[in-house]
Order: C-alpha cells, then sequence, then structure tokens
C-alpha cells in the first residue's frame, strides 16, 4: 500500500516538469517575440564601452524588448556580445531578437571619431577622411580659416553621410555650448577676452599634460605677458615652423602632403628658434596672433583660474613631469637636471 502515494508522487512530479517546461517555453517564445507590428523604426545608441547588460535594460526600457533578460542570454548563449557594435542604430519594435542582434552588429549607420585636445584643424580633417567622410581639404582649410582654436575636441557621432558643413557645424556649436555657454560666467568675470583665453588655452594645451600643472603653467604664462617678458613656448616654434613650409610649397597632391607632414616636429633646432612669423612666441613678444591648436575644456579652465605663484620658468621633462623655477639659475640647473 506504500507503494501508490510514491507513485502519485512520481506522477505529480512529472506533471510539474513538463508544466514547467512548457511554461519555460511559453515564456522563451513570448519574450523572443517582436513586441508589435506597428511599422514603426527609431534610433538607439549604443555607448562606446557599453555592457551587454545595459544595452539589453535599455532595449526593454525605450520599447524595443519584451523582456531583457532573455535577449541578455539569448546573445550569451551564441557568444556574440562583443558583436554589438558602438553606434547609432534603426531599430523597431517589431523586430524578433534575431533582427535586432543582426541590426546591433551590422546595422550600425552612424561612426565614432575622436578628436584629441591639441590637435590643430588638419589634422581633424585627416582623421575625417581615414574614417571615410567625404572632405575637401582645399575646402575644409578655406572654410576654417580663422576657426584654429574654435573647434571642440571630443568624441563625436556622425551619421555617414553627414556633410563637410554639417561636421564643422557640430563642431562650432559644441564649442559654443562648452566654453560660450557653458562657460560664459567665468568668461564675464575673467580679466581676458574670449580670443585671448583661447589663445592661451591653446598654449597650455600644447605646453602641459597633467590637469593640476595647467594653472600654474597658465599663470606663469599671463604673468611674462603682462609683464613684457616673451612667451618663449617650444610650441609655437612647432607651429610656425609647419605654416611656414605650408606657404612655400606647391601643392599637387594636397591629401598626400598632409599625410606625410609632421604637424608638431620634436627636432627643434637654433634655425626653428628664428623663424620670422608673430607665431613665434621665442622671437616676438605678446601672445601669438591666434591659437596654435584646438584646447580642451582643462586648459581654457585653467586660463580662467590660473594660479599667482613666484614662478616664471618651467620645464617638462621625459616623462611628462613639469619642474618650475623662480629664477634664471633655478632653471638651468632643472634644464641640467632633467633635460641632459
Amino acid at each position: 500500500m506504500a507503494r501508490k502515494p510514491r507513485r502519485v508522487l512520481i506522477i505529480g512530479l512529472v506533471f510539474l516538469a513538463v508544466g514547467v517546461a512548457f511554461g519555460g517555453f511559453f515564456w522563451w517564445q513570448q519574450a523572443k517575440a517582436p513586441l508589435t507590428d506597428s511599422g514603426q523604426v527609431k534610433n538607439f545608441v549604443i555607448k562606446k564601452g557599453e555592457s551587454l547588460d545595459s544595452v539589453a535594460r535599455r532595449l526593454k526600457r525605450e520599447g524595443f524588448l519584451r523582456n531583457a533578460l532573455a535577449f541578455k542570454i539569448w546573445v550569451q548563449a551564441k557568444n556574440s556580445a562583443d558583436k554589438i557594435q558602438a553606434g547609432s542604430f534603426k531599430l523597431s519594435p517589431d523586430f524578433d531578437f534575431e533582427k535586432l542582434f543582426s541590426s546591433l552588429t551590422h546595422g550600425k549607420h552612424d561612426v565614432w571619431v575622436t578628436f584629441p585636445e591639441g590637435w590643430r584643424r588638419e589634422e581633424f580633417a585627416l582623421e575625417l577622411i581615414r574614417q571615410g567622410f567625404e572632405i575637401d581639404l582645399a575646402d575644409w582649410i578655406r572654410e576654417t580659416a580663422g576657426l584654429e582654436g574654435y573647434l571642440f575636441p571630443d568624441t563625436y557621432l556622425f551619421p555617414q553621410n553627414y556633410s563637410q558643413g554639417e561636421i564643422l557645424g557640430k563642431l562650432r556649436d559644441t564649442f559654443s555650448e562648452k566654453i560660450t555657454s557653458g562657460l560664459k560666467t567665468d568668461l564675464a568675470q575673467s580679466r581676458f577676452s574670449l580670443t585671448e583665453t583661447v589663445i592661451l588655452g591653446s598654449l597650455i594645451e600644447r605646453e602641459v599634460n597633467i590637469d593640476q600643472d595647467r594653472p600654474i603653467v597658465a599663470g606663469i604664462l599671463i604673468k611674462r605677458w603682462q609683464n613684457d617678458w616673451p612667451l618663449e613656448i617650444d610650441a609655437t616654434v612647432q607651429y610656425a615652423k609647419v605654416e611656414n613650409f605650408l606657404a612655400i610649397i606647391e601643392f599637387e597632391d594636397l591629401l598626400e602632403v598632409y599625410r606625410s607632414i609632421e604637424w608638431w616636429p620634436g627636432n627643434i633646432d637654433q634655425k626653428d628658434l628664428k623663424i620670422d612669423s608673430p607665431y613665434n612666441t621665442r622671437l616676438y613678444k605678446n601672445l601669438p596672433p591666434g591659437p596654435i591648436c584646438n584646447p580642451g575644456l582643462a586648459s581654457i579652465k585653467a586660463v580662467l583660474d590660473y594660479r599667482e605663484t613666484p614662478y616664471w620658468f618651467y620645464l617638462s621633462d621625459s616623462q611628462g613631469r613639469t619642474h618650475y623655477a623662480e629664477d634664471l639659475a633655478e632653471h638651468n640647473a632643472n634644464v641640467a637636471k632633467y633635460l641632459r
């Protein structure tokens, strides 16, 4: 008689297992199914380095998935999480898992482009060309005349069909957003004009690598400038050297020439120090007539929040560390210690 309860228990467990299996299958099929058949298409952006978990949760939150966990499991089962790209995608709630995954791995229609702080406008153009955008170099140089320093360096997501004008517009708009508007109060309270601030920021950008040193070096340069000292910045000599080269050579293939140029030449000799250019702060006092590069936010802020110190001199060693001096004798000792 004891066997009957055992048989009932086994039968019960079998029915339970079948129920769980059918329930799981039903849940899985529902989770994989499209949300709608509306035909609606919306934009979805995946950031660089974003995890599968984050992507799945946002897909659910933005109305492309029924179940984020199910999609995550499905992608992991395919061992394909690393195939999902950063970028901008056109997706629809009508997509099942297969079509959604295919869109996220093959359907990217925008391109991430990074412009580092301290680049010249020509370097921006070369990077855009490398990324596949249609850039007319001669036209770019004409359109960006007077815009050196005002093309904000950052990482941008550009549609692949963006025109040169649209890209320039985005770079200028971002400068306005981050600097002109973003630092409006600081600029209004500053002793310097926007032009002077951007010029000084461009010098700081090329001279200093460590953020904590930027306000100190800014203070040194401002003190030299206001006391009629030459700024003596090697980066301005580098800029002047390239500008002089571009002014005298004959261009047959502009792209080929630009690709061969060392935009920030490391070897500066005595002849270079005497280049007759208003940008050469080794030769001429005062600020250069314009920015020498496109500075980032930290360098602009360093000018607005410059620090007053007893220092008149500084140098950067081979490790990028900055060493300061109050007089020429101390500076020469630093040169002998750190640069020879």
